[in-house]
């Protein structure tokens, strides 16, 4: 029986739920990265990025090629940019939201002091 859509796309957002994996992907949106510029940009040790690094490539999500001894990852799509830039736009409304909501209180605060 195959996988329902909706449990898919929840492995999907799980799979993406690790913040190194999140810095990865916004890193890679401009353009292919060593390893090592990875790790130069992350403080994460060395065995831990590998471990976000395979996830992130079983999953399909970014790709990797070796030049000499060093290996470059790539995001597999532009989907994933468009997935990011969408999910930094939702959290920026829905925090201006919250700071519109955090004035509101403060001043009923004031008000009933």
């Amino acid at each position: 029986m195959p996988v329902p859509l909706y449990q898919a796309k929840a492995e999907f957002f799980r799979m993406l739920g690790h913040p190194v994996r999140i810095q990865i992907l916004e890193l890679l949106q401009d353009g292919p990265l060593a390893v090592r510029e990875l790790l130069a940009r992350i403080e994460v040790e060395p065995p831990a990025m590998s471990q976000q690094l395979a996830a992130l490539r079983r999953s399909g999500i970014v790709t990797s090629s070796r030049e000499g001894p060093t290996v470059v990852y790539t995001l597999a799509g532009g989907d994933v940019a468009e997935l990011m830039q969408a999910a930094r736009r939702i959290l920026t409304e829905l925090l201006a939201g919250r700071n519109e909501l955090l004035a509101e209180l403060r001043e009923a605060e004031v008000i009933a002091s």
